[in-house]
């Protein structure tokens, strides 16, 4: 803690103490929904009474009005409890302020910690005023000017009880902010809260500096100047009263400041509804301007005071030019400035709009894929129950190939689709070439026929000279370059050894093919050999016409085969001591000796084995 409590003070409120350890001991997300127990606290006790200002007290001590300050600052669309939080936070920031008297470092409480309070109110209706703006939905809008509303109420609470933070409320960059505004709710509650200063303290204006006092009153008669509707200057209009009536030396700036004040009030907003207020502020700018007039006028004898108010009046009429020249000036570029800006804005909405409107097609789409699938699912459980368990694997794999398929052509489809993008650059400048090239085809044609013929020359003849140059070159190279020569019997030998070498490639080829050929048939023969014995039944599950396939229909080879399964048999059923020799030889196997033995001129294939 910052603070402790004073020893002159009875003990301090448990529930101040238990809320105090509750909040140095919570996140930091939580404690803006934990100060909220403050408003019990406070409501507990009556207001004004001694009881209210010990809780206050107390409250000040463990620094959980420090707390509320600092939590004003954080961006509360993030933290629990929202915006409406951070309202009654400045509710109770503002009650706990009133009343209170320390005693302990009061400079401290007046001039630093009330001012910190003040920006941090008005930094909060800063941010609740431009969500209100942005908002777009009709509910949402309304509660942020809510929240708007009570923070504008804890801010005149808190200035009503400590009359000298009025000023500190006009001379903030954040309040001259809040005034500058085009929307209509926000603008008059801020107007409200001026109207509440000029109340409290009426002295104020004449407190805070030359540039802050013209930027009010330049707001105030650009607000009345700009706009037609009569909320807001039956509002301006009040507070230009209100002025007057308790600044008077403020009257004077007003008409030598703005000298199309009156004809602007007269001409724009009488018969508004609100002409008793608009009627009594002409009267008093009427009355200041003809008392300037009559001061003016007084009859002065000297020839130099005369020259003296000559020049005043110029001065006064050219600056009254001026003036008037820049006011018709500046709401024009105010306009313009309030034209882009509302146009950023509308375009800003409209993104956003589009934004949401995108968000929620990508969820019906999402839902509707999630209905279609779920749907496809239900029809295939149905048709599955329908068709026969023994057709369950074919239907599958059915469904599984059209699938594929269905993926392939999509698939297809995209690849050719991303290629034609990908291609429609380069196709765009064949396309181009070709244009320009049918265009060039055309010019040189049309150039050509256009073109005289030129009249046909013979060609010239060779002189003698280099004719007979021309056949030395031609001597000298075959001297260089002879041509090889063959003998008839060496044509006719080589015409010999080429047949001899054909016919032996053709009887090779022929020999090649005849083996080829029967390597197939032995292949084919083996390969269907090889089927009928994987495919066979078992011993048990034969009958007779599985016999018949492998049975042979040569009476030597089915003879041949008999024997030869009866010789397994025997030695299958031999006694142990024939077997001694064959102790490592598995119970299945049979002694190669045997096999041969019996199977040695068996058929197999078609084809006697020795």
């Amino acid at each position: 803690m910052a603070n402790a409590p004073s020893a002159g003070w009875a003990a301090a409120d448990p529930r101040v103490l238990a809320l105090a350890a509750q909040v140095t001991e919570s996140k930091e997300q939580d404690i803006p929904l934990l100060l909220l127990k403050l408003k019990g606290i406070l409501n507990s006790a009556s207001l004004g009474s001694e009881e209210s200002k010990k809780i206050k007290q107390d409250i000040y001590d463990y620094d959980l009005t420090q707390y509320c300050m600092l939590v004003l600052r954080q961006d509360h669309s993030r933290l629990r409890g929202g915006w409406a939080t951070a309202a009654q936070l400045a509710e109770i920031l503002s009650h706990c302020c009133v009343g209170l008297e320390v005693k302990e470092d009061p400079e401290e409480f007046h001039n630093k910690f009330l001012p910190s309070a003040i920006d941090n109110l008005l930094f909060l209706g800063r941010r609740l005023q431009a969500r209100f703006i942005r908002t777009i939905k009709d509910e949402e809008k309304q509660d942020f000017l809510h929240w708007f509303q009570t923070v504008a109420d804890a801010i005149c609470w808190l200035f009503g009880g400590h009359i000298q933070l009025a000023a500190c409320v006009l001379q903030n960059d954040h309040f001259l902010q809040l005034l500058i505004t085009d929307d209509t709710e926000t603008a008059i509650i801020t107007m409200s809260i001026l109207h509440n200063i000029l109340r409290v303290n009426s002295s104020v204006l004449l407190q805070v500096d030359e540039e802050t006092l013209h930027s009010i009153f330049d707001e105030l008669v650009y607000k009345l100047s700009s706009t037609t509707n009569p909320v807001i200057g039956n509002a301006a209009t009040k507070l230009l009263l209100l002025v007057a009536k308790f600044c008077k030396q403020l009257v004077k700036l007003l008409t030598a400041r703005y000298k199309g004040l009156k004809q602007l009030l007269s001409k724009q907003w009488t018969g508004k509804g609100f002409d008793r207020d608009l009627s009594q502020l002409l009267d008093v700018l009427y009355l200041e301007q003809s008392n300037g007039k009559g001061e003016m006028q007084v009859p002065k004898f000297n020839e130099t005071c005369r020259q003296h108010q000559a020049a005043c009046i110029i001065q006064a009429t050219w600056r009254g030019f001026q003036t008037r020249k820049r006011l018709k000036k500046l709401p024009q570029a105010v306009t313009t400035l309030q034209r882009s800006f509302r146009a950023k804005r509308e375009q800003e909405l409209q993104h956003l709009k589009k934004q949401k409107e995108d968000e929620t097609l990508k969820l019906q789409m999402q839902l509707q894929r999630q209905r279609a699938m779920r749907l496809f699912h239900e029809r295939q459980l149905a048709v599955l129950e329908m068709i026969h368990a023994s057709q369950v694997n074919k239907y599958m794999e059915e469904m599984e190939g059209k699938s594929a398929l269905t993926i392939q052509r999509f698939w297809r489809g995209y690849r050719a689709r991303r290629n034609f993008h990908q291609q429609r650059q380069s196709l765009k400048e064949y396309k181009a070439a070709v244009v320009i090239q049918r265009a060039a085809c055309k010019f040189l044609e049309k150039q050509r026929r256009r073109r005289p013929l030129s009249p046909w020359k013979d060609p010239k003849g060779l002189t003698d000279e280099q004719r007979l140059a021309l056949q030395q070159k031609v001597d000298d190279y075959i001297k260089l370059h002879p041509a090889s020569q063959m003998s008839e019997d060496m044509s006719k030998e080589l015409h010999v050894q080429a047949q001899e070498k054909l016919a032996q490639f053709l009887l090779r080829s022929r020999l090649d093919q005849r083996a080829a050929q029967r390597r197939e048939t032995l292949l084919a023969q083996v390969n269907t050999d090889v089927e009928l014995l994987m495919n066979a039944p078992g011993l048990a599950e034969a009958t007779e016409k599985d016999l018949d396939v492998f049975m042979s229909r040569s009476i030597p080879v089915a003879t041949k085969a008999r024997q030869s399964h009866n010789t397994m048999l025997k030695y299958t059923r031999w006694p142990w001591w024939k077997k001694l020799g064959d102790e490592f030889v598995e119970d299945d196997v049979i002694p190669d000796d045997a096999l041969n033995a019996e199977l040695g001129t068996l058929f197999i294939g078609g084809k006697k084995s020795f």
